[in-house]
């Protein structure tokens, strides 16, 4: 059946079958760009037509004038303009979705032809929309003018006009405003003027404002929107038009105007608490909104100022109120978390003054800041249980960011109050915990106690003389309640560091942490902060040690956390067992792990089945875990001091090692049972990965036996995990001549079994295609010698690789091409190498430039440059014949290319073998040639 446009756009939008969605978009699509789009458009524009119609006519016209200018004869302007106020006038009293896309078609007409072919666009739409002679009333040409000069600065914004043109059209619109701000001042201003009028006009304001208009221009507008906010049908759009008057990045330069608006903005002070004691929300918020955007645009402009210093303080306690507005955000409030950034700007820029000008207003500001952190806290407390109780989860997550931003505030204002900051915290936590006076909320404690761990996160508090006092305060803390417990945790882990340096108050926090294990609620924090410990006062906990790990044990066996935090109990028990004499270390890890391994045991006997597969993972997960930090060796980056302290010296075999060797039978049973899934496989893979990046040389008895189980797992059904672990040992063992000949066997096993999957199909293996790349890198890397066995068919590796260059996931690609940047350096030593490139070099090339000429993502584009910057350089003479002979044929790589631009491109890479970079430029620029995108809006970002 023949499509037209009716049948057309009822499928687009009513239609509910999406297949018939997207044809009927695409054909209407391919309508709008086609030549005759300019003789359907006015067809559809007809009176007869519904609105639906003469909005695609509308529309169609605005993509033929923006983006098919050049289409249109130079003789045609005139009348495409004519019509087109024609059609606007017309619809000045008819449909509002169609008026405002011819309004927006013909200001993309006026931009085109701005400013020589169209000098005074903007002056000649208000003349000719206030011609008395118009059948439309004098409402309906007021309310068409205004759309179309609203819609003109929008359209400048999005338009697609080059640099150069865009310069021009701007000056030219600065000029035109001359013609618009007296008329919207008028209509503001004018007592009979409808509210729809005023609100247009705020609108247009609005969207002019936002070419950079000089602020003193808008001077009478601004005040006439500051007028307008005490209605509340205009209220909305005031604010919006003075923000974005105010927020300009020009604004700066005009001072004296900026200190004309503090005054407007401090007298709507009575305006905002009257707002916020009748819970209107949106006012405030509005309000807000303006205080914020003249202060926080312009602090350091205003600070300059230094005789109006207490105007501009009185904004600032003003948008003070209303970061400490009332209620709970973002219940009964949305507007605190406006006035944030506020602060940061101001303490910025008090704090990049000259020595003798910032201390003047350190002094000034110094009170005002110790005020915020008050007020923070104050915002950041819980509401009462009941209350948060009835809180969505949305609410509890906007809340629990919103008190991240107060975090963040309070570590930026240490900067500015320095220590005082932390003994003001104290002072206040003692007052309230050893006060007999009143009961003290747990809400309030709970804010402090934040405020502390806020700041004790980021900023080195070793030096502080309160931690100790802070550290004797917290086991007063009455503990009622979930959220106060868990900040008591992060409290303690934010204080490990000093603890480490304190280790004597170890013992006064400990048993907090250990007692908060048991709870499921206190999951996260409790585990966390135990980890934390364990990592920065390993070598203090030996006297704990066995209180630590029979509390963990007991937790883990009654299955009380999550899994994600059982790994990290695990992580943090390594930490701890790394600082104890081996023979300990050892007694620790077999009541630790005896249970696990019995059940394991006993899942090797059992039928695969999910829920035991679940079960092995887990326990295969602990171990990996575990491993990951249990490591005694003394590495550089041991603890700080560390050599001061007496340390355990390794005696004997690596307890890791031990134990891997005594489960090692075990786990292979496991897996002869669960080789052909994936995750158990990947958990077995992660404990020999975790623990060879752990223990590095002290790995090195378990080579030989954990070569020949990759091995034989490889062999049966090829998995990633295994390539990735086998990458590992390469770059860890292979340059060791007693390790060398079971990681080649190993390597050359994995090579055999993964080109004979190339032979059967890959295309359904891109993460093992991945991981294999990544492998024959590592092994050019740290092994070449690999390279050389008889037994390794290198032709065939090669061939695979640029099979692999071709497939469509992109992390495959990027494997593949960095193997080949690896490859080509060593076509002169390794002489299989050299071989391989010198018969099928030419095959990779046609490859890349296929991949440059559209058959590859753009983003991937660097990846193929190097290898053309590899062939360069290590090829040189043979790139230089196959590149020639490859863009000689026609239409390759791009039917789009002439063969002077493929000419030009061979030349320029032949001519550039020393800097990477030229040659991703040069790829850049010919790859969007190849793909038709060069000088197109589609290059912006690229």
């Amino acid at each position: 059946m023949r499509t037209t446009f009716p049948r057309a756009l009822h499928q687009l939008y009513y239609d509910p079958n999406i297949e018939n969605k997207n044809l009927a978009q695409k054909w209407l699509m391919q309508a709008q760009a086609s030549p005759q789009a300019w003789h359907f458009s006015w067809q559809l524009l007809q009176p007869d037509k519904v609105p639906e119609i003469q909005y695609f006519g509308a529309s169609a016209l605005h993509i033929k004038i923006s983006r098919y200018w050049s289409d249109i004869p130079t003789d045609q302007y005139e009348s495409l303009k004519a019509q087109l106020f024609t059609q606007i006038t017309r619809f000045a009293s008819g449909s509002k979705i169609v008026l405002t896309r011819l309004c927006v078609a013909l200001a993309s007409l006026a931009l085109s032809m701005m400013p020589d072919a169209w000098p005074c666009a903007v002056a000649d739409m208000v003349r000719l929309f206030q011609a008395e002679d118009s059948p439309v009333d004098s409402q309906g040409r007021c309310l068409a003018l205004l759309e179309l000069l609203t819609v003109l600065p929008e359209e400048f914004q999005t338009s697609r006009l080059p640099q150069y043109r865009k310069s021009l059209v701007r000056t030219s619109l600065a000029v035109e405003c001359g013609a618009v701000f007296p008329l919207l001042e008028q209509l503001l201003q004018q007592p009979s003027s409808p509210s729809c009028v005023r609100q247009k006009v705020l609108k247009c304001f609005s969207s002019w404002v936002q070419l950079e208009v000089p602020l003193q221009d808008c001077e009478a507008l601004i005040q006439a929107a500051f007028a307008a906010l005490q209605d509340s049908e205009l209220f909305d759009s005031s604010v919006e038009a003075i923000v974005n008057a105010i927020s300009q990045p020009d604004a700066q330069r005009y001072v004296n105007t900026l200190l004309k608006l503090i005054p407007l903005v401090l007298g709507l002070q009575d305006q905002l608490r009257q707002a916020v004691q009748n819970g209107d929300m949106e006012t405030s918020h509005g309000i807000c909104r303006i205080a914020v955007a003249l202060g926080e645009n312009h602090s350091r402009a205003l600070l300059d100022q230094v005789e109006h210093w207490q105007s501009f303080l009185a904004l600032v306690n003003m948008i003070m109120f209303c970061t400490g507005i009332p209620g709970h955000f973002p219940v009964n409030e949305t507007t605190s978390s406006l006035t944030l950034t506020f602060w940061y700007t101001l303490q910025d820029d008090i704090l990049s003054f000259e020595a003798e000008k910032q201390a003047v207003y350190q002094q000034v500001y110094r009170p005002v800041y110790f005020q915020l952190v008050d007020v923070l806290l104050h915002k950041a407390q819980f509401p009462s249980d009941e209350e948060y109780g009835f809180w969505s989860s949305d609410e509890k997550e906007q809340f629990r960011i919103y008190r991240v931003d107060i975090s963040d505030t309070l570590m930026y204002v240490y900067e500015m109050l320095g220590a005082e900051l932390l003994s003001n915290l104290y002072d206040k936590l003692g007052r309230l915990l050893t006060s007999s006076e009143e009961p003290y909320s747990w809400q309030h404690t709970e804010a402090l106690l934040y405020g502390f761990q806020s700041i004790a996160e980021t900023i080195d508090v070793n030096y502080s003389d309160v931690v100790p006092g802070l550290i004797g305060l917290i086991p007063r803390i009455s503990i009622s309640n979930v959220q106060l417990a868990d900040t008591v945790m992060f409290t303690i882990g934010a204080l490990s560091e000093w603890l480490a340096d304190h280790p004597v108050m170890i013992n006064s926090v400990l048993p907090l942490v250990l007692h908060a294990l048991g709870n499921p609620e206190l999951s996260i924090s409790s585990v966390s902060t135990l980890k934390k410990i364990c990592r920065e006062c390993k070598y203090d906990l030996p006297p704990y040690a066995a209180n630590i790990v029979a509390v963990s044990q007991d937790v883990l066996m009654k299955q009380i956390h999550k899994t994600s935090q059982c790994m990290w109990l695990m992580q943090a028990l390594g930490f701890l067992l790394s600082a104890l004499q081996v023979e300990e270390i050892l007694k620790n890890l077999h009541s630790l792990i005896s249970p696990y391994i019995q059940q394991l045991e006993k899942l090797a006997e059992e039928i695969p089945n999910p829920s035991n597969k679940l079960a092995i993972v887990h326990i295969l997960g602990l171990l990996s875990n575990l491993f990951t930090t249990l490591d005694v060796s003394h590495h550089e980056d041991d603890h700080e001091g560390s050599e001061l302290r007496k340390l355990p010296v390794p005696q004997g075999p690596n307890p890791v090692v031990v134990v891997l060797q005594q489960v090692f039978q075990l786990i292979q049973k496991v897996l002869s049972k669960w080789l052909n899934d994936a995750q158990v496989v990947e958990a077995v893979c992660a404990i020999f990965e975790k623990s060879v990046k752990t223990l590095l040389d002290d790995f090195a008895p378990m080579v030989p036996q954990l070569c020949e189980m990759l091995g034989r797992m490889y062999s049966t059904i090829p998995q990633a995990s295994a390539l990735d672990l086998t990458r590992q040992l390469v770059h860890i063992f292979a340059h060791e001549p007693a390790h060398f000949p079971p990681i080649e066997a190993l390597f050359l096993l994995v090579t055999s079994v993964t080109l004979t999957l190339f032979q059967q199909g890959p295309r359904d293996h891109p993460d093992i295609v991945d991981s294999f790349m990544q492998l024959l890198a590592q092994a050019l890397k740290r092994k070449p010698d690999l390279f050389l066995c008889e037994r390794l068919d290198v032709k065939a590796v090669f061939q695979c690789a640029v099979l692999a260059l071709k497939f469509p996931e992109a992390p495959t690609v990027k494997a593949s091409c960095g193997f080949f940047t690896e490859l080509l350096p060593r076509c002169g030593e390794v002489e299989p190498v050299g071989k391989v490139v010198q018969e099928d070099g030419r095959m990779l090339l046609i490859a890349v430039l296929e991949a440059i000429g559209g058959q590859a993502s753009r983003s991937l584009m660097d990846c193929f440059a190097d290898i053309l910057f590899a062939l360069n350089k290590h090829c040189f003479s043979l790139l230089s014949v196959w590149i020639k002979e490859a863009l000689q044929a026609p239409g390759f790589p791009s039917a789009r290319l002439s063969p002077e631009q493929k000419d030009t491109f061979s030349q320029q890479i032949l001519r550039e073998r020393v800097n990477k970079r030229r040659v991703k430029e040069m790829v850049k620029e010919f790859t969007l040639l190849c793909r038709g995108l060069h000088g197109t809006d589609y290059t912006a970002d690229y």
